[in-house]
């Protein structure tokens, strides 16, 4: 086992991801328990609710976890006229739910690089692991951290993106594959963007990179993981996988979306949040087909129209505007608790190394 993965006492080489908005203290506690890397997303709060959250899975667990943050691009300037025109894309849809769109988009999700108060408290709390999504944060808060004694890891979606991460001394990169679920965690979405599966982005990264590779993006049992291994990754990202866990945050239309072996289907889309993301495909993502790139507000104030929508829509006993995020393997999901998955991923990896 890698020594990385030896320091953080995890047994089973299987990092549940973050998932913002859906993963919770107790998911990420009972997939620590069972020996992997339990996470928890804390992009989407502010630091007071960070901090209650690593307080939730330090009652639950006294293993290693992960902490994961948004590290974008600050919001660019406001564009009245832009968000204005895509309020009224909307206008249509919230109507049919009898409500008014939003008046005006809101910066919802402050940037690590930018919130002060949650680099403090996670120095103050000091968690095993924090990582990165969306790019990193700035030199001085990498050695902060790191001097602090927390291991780095951060997401990255091409080779040029994962020697940045290598340069800046974090610990491990994960390599995100376009069949991820949820958010691309591309550095600058409106660069171009190659778009690698997960296979040949783990072994772009083991080959070019000294630092050790954690692969993500569509695995979903364990001979996915079994496979990344034998390409050098030290561990598999697992996100959709966990999403039907009864310990997840996910809502019952999510929920039957993803275990709807029949029809479920995802699809990259930029509409419900304003940055490339892959959701199963339903009423939001048929709706943000029909609008071009330069039409949708973007990342975070698109996503305060995002969540506006889907909770006028699920007042109304509509829950197919939600953020379903999932990645290509979603057919594969099952459900059960984290702790039963988990050793039924042991059992699988234990059979494809045979």
């Amino acid at each position: 086992m890698d020594d990385l993965l030896q320091k953080l006492g995890v047994v089973l080489p299987i990092i549940q991801a973050p998932m913002a908005g859906t993963s919770t203290p107790a998911l990420a506690a009972a997939v620590s328990n069972a020996g992997g890397l339990g996470s928890i997303g804390v992009g989407a709060v502010d630091a007071a609710k960070a901090r209650a959250a690593i307080g939730a899975v330090r009652s639950a667990t006294n293993r290693a976890f992960n902490v994961n943050v948004f590290c974008h691009q600050p919001a660019p300037p406001p564009d009245p006229a832009r968000e204005a025109a895509w309020i009224e894309k909307l206008a249509p849809a919230f109507a049919a739910f009898g409500v008014e769109p939003p008046s005006n988009l809101r910066e919802i999700y402050k940037s690590f690089a930018a919130d002060d108060a949650m680099f403090e408290m996670l120095l103050l709390e000091r968690p095993a692991v924090v990582s990165f999504h969306f790019g990193l944060p700035s030199a001085a808060k990498i050695a902060a951290l790191r001097s602090a004694g927390i291991i780095l890891l951060a997401s990255a979606t091409s080779l040029e993106e994962a020697r940045a991460v290598a340069a800046a001394g974090v610990d491990a990169v994960v390599a995100q594959g376009i069949e991820a679920g949820g958010h691309r965690g591309v550095f600058d979405p409106t660069a171009p963007d190659e778009q690698l599966g997960t296979l040949a982005l783990t072994r772009l990264f083991v080959k070019n990179l000294g630092i050790p590779v954690v692969a993500a993006g569509g695995i979903m049992d364990g001979a996915g993981v079994a496979a990344v291994l034998a390409l050098g990754a030290v561990a598999a990202q697992m996100g959709t996988a966990f999403i039907a866990c009864p310990e997840t945050d996910a809502d019952a239309a999510y929920r039957a979306a993803l275990l709807d072996k029949t029809s479920v289907r995802t699809t990259l889309t930029t509409a419900i949040s304003g940055r490339p993301a892959r959701c199963i495909v339903n009423k939001f993502t048929a709706l943000g087909a029909s609008a071009t790139a330069g039409e949708i507000a973007p990342y975070p104030m698109a996503y305060d129209a995002g969540k506006a929508l889907n909770a006028a829509a699920k007042a109304r006993g509509d829950g197919g505007y939600g953020a379903q995020w999932a990645g290509q393997g979603a057919a594969l999901a099952r459900s059960m608790p984290a702790a039963q998955l988990m050793s039924t991923l042991q059992a699988e990896l234990g059979r494809a190394c045979l």
